[in-house]
Formats: C-alpha cells, structure tokens, sequence
C-alpha cells in the first residue's frame, strides 16, 4: 500500500494533466495551445511514472481527478482563467506549477515516502521543475 504523501502527490499530479488538456483547449494563441499540451504529454508521462509504482504495491490507479482537492481546484480556476484571457490563464498555470513543485519538495524534504517511493518522486520532480520554469515562461510571455 502506497503511502497517504505518495499518493496525494500522484493525485495533484492527475489534476495538473487535466488541466493543461482543459487550458489547451482553451487557450486563443495558437503556440500557447501547442505549449500547454507538450506540457500535459510530458506532465502524463510523470503520472504513469507514478501510476506504475502504486501498481507495483498493488494500490488502485490514479485515473480520475480529486474533486475535492486544492490542486483541483486550482486548475480548475486555470482552466476558467482562459475563458477570459492567455494573459491570466497564464498566471494561473504558473500559480499551479508553483503549487505542485512545492509539494514534491515538501515530500521530498520530509519523511513520509518509502524508499522507492521517494526515489520515483526524485525522478519525476525533475519534469516538475521543467513544468514550474515553463509556468514562470508564459507568465512572463504573456504579461
């Protein structure tokens, strides 16, 4: 059985893939579109990192969104932040970039994985920070 850390962060990790699918979707710019959904291939790839290593301790799959969560909840005000404008969906994306990295760090700088958790989660936050540096790109891009 994964651990309650491990799988939250698997959980925010299938919000954040979710909404760069809805924010591409809405998004007007064309190369802002494209971007968001390389980041969504690339944030998808991250999850089946993570969804690998709950089947591997024989735990259910993340295949559907919190509802409830603060990283649902988040995208969710990304997604409806491009019914208006790219300029404060981009903002929005970088606030939840934000909010993933700091959560993988968090786990990271704690002791609440196991070891081949921790060590799937330092894999992973490597395309975290590439997602967190994008958020800060089109935030500045768009600003």
């Amino acid at each position: 059985m994964a651990t309650t850390t491990f799988k939250s962060l698997t959980d925010t990790t299938f919000d954040s893939v979710e909404g760069y699918r809805q924010a591409g979707e809405k998004a007007n710019n064309p190369q802002l579109k494209q971007a968001l959904q390389q980041r969504g291939i690339q944030r998808e790839a991250t999850l089946r990192q993570m969804n690998a290593e709950l089947e591997r301790q024989g735990d259910e799959l993340v295949t559907k969104g919190t509802l409830t969560g603060e990283a649902h909840q988040m995208w969710q005000s990304i997604t409806s932040a491009f019914e208006s404008d790219d300029e404060a969906a981009a903002e929005r994306v970088e606030e939840g970039e934000d909010y993933i990295k700091g959560k993988f760090e968090k786990a990271l700088n704690g002791d609440q994985l196991e070891a081949q958790e921790r060590a799937i989660v330092q894999q992973c936050y490597n395309e975290i920070c590439e997602g967190e540096r994008f958020g800060d790109m089109i935030s500045k891009q768009y600003d």
